[in-house]
């Protein structure tokens, strides 16, 4: 088939939904798909759209939709979209009605979806592999990974927030990666680095570096608010890393509801203690890590390609 791919992040971004965008147009192309990626549909002939983000990527699902009505369109909830616009926009709805199939990153998505859409979902996990060679853990201090832009949703500051709260014989550092994206974030972090000699900011990072930051990292910590299924949680369980995380339904549908490194949302002495348990007992730690290693099949990129093969083949055969 020949295949638009849209994403409302643009070319050489880090964000999410650009790196989804990259990882499926691969997965096309190895099962034989001519794929095109655009910010925006152009108009341009193909056979199958594949729109993330109902709302951000809606002008391109209604051109689609008025110049093709017959034509499939996979449409794949990626957060905001599923967990916040599904119930302010209209926009959103609009999407999801217009879907010949929704996706969403892992299967709780789908209960936030009205009952007559829910059987055209279907839910891929997003996939990730180790990067070769990783570097071993820090041995001087108990390294903690933040991986995610300085956006308001991600809660960006509650680690460094949480770290404050630390005893002074805890040797737990934050390395924080991602972009400052919104107005005020950059001076925001290099104050907090000024004054909180627990937390680094070392801004965006190429991909292969993010990885080996996040490879050799005792745990990863996860704030947002909400979630569709993040990118590096998956890539956090490729990589053997504990994840703690804020208890949001995409990272309960990705990690499991009785997976004991949840905190509350924006709860940073909640988070602190976690910290301090995980650093402190051996246990815990072990229980965070075999709860980890335990997923490894869901993000084996063998199975998103067979969950997308699978549903390419759906499309066809309708």
């Amino acid at each position: 088939m020949r295949i638009r791919l849209i994403t409302p992040a643009p070319k050489g971004s880090r964000q999410g939904n650009r790196v989804t965008a990259l990882r499926w147009a691969r997965i096309f192309r190895k099962l034989g798909h001519r794929v095109v990626i655009e910010n925006e549909y152009s108009g341009s002939l193909c056979d199958l759209l594949v729109a993330l983000h109902a709302r951000r990527s809606f002008p391109s699902v209604k051109r689609f939709r008025t110049e093709g009505p017959e034509k499939p369109l996979v449409v794949a909830l990626t957060g905001t979209d599923v967990y916040r616009d599904l119930k302010t926009t209209g926009e959103t709805r609009q999407s999801l009605d217009w879907a010949t199939i929704i996706v969403t990153l892992q299967p709780l998505a789908a209960e936030e979806l009205p009952k007559r859409l829910r059987r055209r979902v279907r839910s891929i996990y997003q996939s990730a592999t180790r990067p070769a060679n990783c570097p071993a853990p820090l041995k001087t201090v108990f390294e903690v990974c933040v991986m995610s832009h300085l956006r308001d949703v991600k809660d960006p500051f509650l680690a460094a927030e949480a770290a404050r709260l630390l005893p002074s014989s805890s040797r737990i550092r934050i390395t924080h990666i991602g972009e400052a994206l919104e107005s005020g974030m950059d001076r925001r972090a290099r104050k907090e680095m000024s004054m909180n000699p627990r937390y680094r900011w070392v801004g965006g990072r190429p991909r292969w570096e993010a990885l080996r930051l996040l490879a050799r990292s005792r745990l990863l910590v996860l704030t947002s608010k909400l979630e569709g299924g993040a990118n590096v949680v998956s890539e956090a369980i490729a990589c053997s890393v504990p994840v703690l995380s804020s208890r949001v339904q995409g990272s309960v549908g990705m990690l499991g509801k009785s997976y004991p490194g949840y905190f509350p949302v924006g709860d940073a002495h909640a988070l602190s203690a976690l910290l301090r348990r995980a650093e402190g007992d051996t246990a815990f730690y072990k229980e965070l890590k075999m709860r980890c290693e335990r997923l490894k099949p869901l993000v084996d990129p063998a199975r998103e390609m067979e969950s997308w093969a699978c549903l390419l083949n759906e499309i066809t055969i309708e």
